[in-house]
């Protein structure tokens, strides 16, 4: 059995490490301590593919595995709880 993440795996826990330690990671405090969502976020996890990862490509998805979500949620949650769980209730539960 290889325990080995493919090279897609690693682009997208780089992508998402990025996307959110740009995008997130310096607004995040000021959110929280506002109790604010910026709704902005959410398109752009759509143009990452999050929003679809492990949906088909015949059906819009982005066609990855359980194991690109299980990374990008793992990725979402060391900068903000509440984008992890945004993707793994919709993507997880739909």
């Amino acid at each position: 059995m290889d325990f080995e993440f493919s090279e897609e795996h690693r682009l997208l826990e780089q992508s998402v490490r990025e996307w959110a330690g740009r995008e997130v990671a310096p607004r995040i405090r000021e959110l929280d301590r506002a109790h604010r969502f910026d709704r902005g976020l959410l398109p752009q996890m759509a143009s990452l593919g999050l929003l679809g990862i492990s949906v088909p490509v015949e059906q819009g998805g982005a066609g990855m595995d359980y194991l690109a979500l299980g990374l990008a949620c793992e990725e979402l949650e060391y900068v903000d709880t509440s984008l992890r769980v945004i993707l793994s209730v919709h993507v997880g539960l739909n």
